[in-house]
């Protein structure tokens, strides 16, 4: 959809953004890219033999073949979760995770002798590694314990069996194999071995696993994240890395992109009453047919694609400018006169045709500048010889980057009334009020989140330590940029705590092709090279955070 200047109905997506400014014949070549992508050097860990010595067992066949093991005896433990679980200790399907944390004690038998170990709400799992440091904030790492359900009519469809744990040579098969078991598993890996080397943090270690992330973390990462911020307070911890993207190569470079920011997220749910009867006497239109109306004018007109300077895709598309000799030239056009701008944002009343021309590399990237809509649960009658007097649809959106939540709202409002007015219904938006004849508008308050706050990229912070951790392990050629997700993470619930979040899967197999594209779907499945990989990162992070000292110097930091 090329077209992006709304019609005059639109005006909901009146945002107070400024104008561009005219560049006449500014020539993307006087721009300097690089200045707003520096990467830091590799960052290493100091020298320490017994430390060395268990990094480099990680690569060994023995430890190769144990955590083969220990990730496909998590896949086997089915912890699926579901949108109409009731509360723990009510419903039943909730007791399969006291098999799984019976499956971790086992597994990494250092880990529940030597550190803290806290359950709560009954599931959530709190680690404790105590610093010798109490000025140092701690590092949280972060996974979740459940997974999505697999439908029973697709189980035969799998290669492997979904419960199985299979491991072919080369992937690991199984629901949560790559969500996220794999990140779970790897950053307990990486602590059993530093404890079985006698590792003594400074800086006190984390390990955070909520049970409920499939169906928005209320019980599992909310919970977690109150006793924590309880515990070190606002802005207490130093880091927080959890679940998220990737790598990615494009234009012909390899990008690693840890996610700094979220789009916010609500559900709509719409509901279309009218009165009811035999369908041997109908209405001209009943309420299903109404609602198809409503739905067919939402899904005919997209939200615009806008892409504002302090969106992380702003920064990939400069680091791409740097680094990559067939990064576009168009492109790099449009993002040297917006990159020369003073603006933050784009005026909504004209194309934004940076955003546009990146558009065109497909709906993966289009993504990471528009506001989704996804027409996704729709219900209606309950009898073939009975009009429908209710039906509903539920309206999914991901709100992009500069705008928010009452975007969305202000928009489904204005097309809900122009469909009112036409068969005479009375209009209820967002008021909490229902009645007979009328279309009702509402959000899904425990489900609702604006977009998140945009982690700080400089090099002088955890970012510079995340990235200079990145190259030291996978080289210099890759380039490491901030990221944003389009779906949302437990890191949520932990805004208070810390303004350093990423999401990051930092494993990375340059042969896997699948990479995340398939979680949620058959045939879930990840490659062992990529599970070795992320605990080798871990491992590596967990020293480069222990050694570095926001708190006091920076200038203490080891590079190498």
């Amino acid at each position: 959809m090329e077209e992006e200047a709304l019609s005059p109905g639109s005006c909901w997506l009146a945002l107070s953004l400024d104008s561009l400014p005219a560049f006449g014949h500014f020539a993307a070549s006087q721009y300097d890219f690089q200045s707003q992508c520096q990467q830091p050097e590799p960052l290493l860990p100091a020298k320490n033999e017994a430390l060395d010595k268990i990094f480099d067992h990680i690569q060994t066949d023995t430890f190769r073949n144990a955590t083969i093991e220990r990730l496909s005896g998590a896949v086997k433990v089915r912890t699926e979760s579901f949108d109409d679980l009731d509360e723990v200790g009510q419903d039943p399907r909730w007791d399969v995770f006291y098999g799984f944390h019976t499956y971790l004690k086992k597994a990494f038998p250092l880990i529940h002798e030597r550190l803290q170990v806290e359950k709560i709400n009954t599931h959530g799992l709190l680690y404790t590694w105590k610093g010798s440091d109490d000025a140092l904030k701690p590092t949280l790492l972060m996974a979740h314990q459940d997974v999505v359900p697999v439908p029973p009519e697709t189980v035969e469809a799998w290669t492997y069996p979904p419960w199985s744990g299979a491991y072919d040579g080369k992937y690991i098969w199984g629901r949560g194999s790559s969500d996220c078991k794999n990140q779970l598993i790897a950053v307990m890996e990486t602590l059993e071995l530093l404890l079985e080397a006698n590792f003594k943090p400074k800086r006190t270690i984390l390990l955070s696993f909520g049970f409920d992330e499939e169906c928005s973390g209320r019980r599992g990462a909310s919970r977690l994240a109150s006793h924590i911020h309880e515990r070190y307070g606002d802005d207490g911890i130093a880091a927080i890395v959890d679940e998220g993207s990737g790598f990615e190569k494009t234009w012909g470079t390899l990008f690693a992109k840890p996610g700094t920011a979220e789009k916010g997220y609500i559900d709509i749910y719409i509901t279309v009453r009218m009165p009811g009867g035999h369908s041997s006497v109908p209405s001209d239109h009943t309420s299903i047919g109404v609602l198809s109306e409503l739905i067919t004018k939402i899904e005919s007109e997209q939200y615009p694609t806008r892409l504002s300077k302090e969106n992380p895709y702003f920064t990939q598309l400069q680091c791409g400018a740097s680094y990559s000799d067939a990064f576009p030239k168009k492109l790099k056009k449009l993002l040297a006169h917006r990159s020369v701008s003073t603006s933050q944002q784009v005026r909504t009343s004209r194309p934004d045709h940076l955003a546009l021309e990146a558009a065109k590399q497909g709906p993966a990237i289009k993504y990471l500048m528009q506001t989704s809509q996804a027409v996704d649960v729709i219900s209606g009658g309950i009898k073939v010889n009975a009009l429908p007097e209710r039906s509903t649809v539920v309206v999914n959106h991901r709100i992009n980057v500069g705008e928010t939540t009452k975007v969305v709202e202000e928009r489904l409002a204005y097309l809900a009334d122009d469909v009112a007015t036409k068969y005479n219904l009375t209009l209820h938006a967002f008021d909490g009020k229902e009645e007979p004849s009328s279309i009702i508008l509402e959000a899904a308050a425990d489900h609702t989140l604006e977009v998140a706050p945009i982690t700080p990229s400089s090099n002088d912070g955890p970012f510079g330590v995340l990235a200079g951790t990145v190259r030291a392990l996978h080289g210099k050629e890759v380039i490491v940029t901030p990221g944003i997700m389009t779906g949302n993470t437990d890191t949520r619930w932990y805004w208070k705590s810390s303004k350093y979040i990423f999401r990051f899967a930092p494993g990375y197999d340059p042969e896997d092709k699948v990479g995340l594209g398939s979680i949620h779907t058959v045939d879930e499945r990840v490659s062992v090279r990529n599970h070795v990989s992320a605990v080798q990162w871990f491992m590596m992070f967990v020293r480069n955070m222990d050694e570095a000292d926001f708190e006091k110097k920076q200038e203490d930091w080891v590079i190498v």
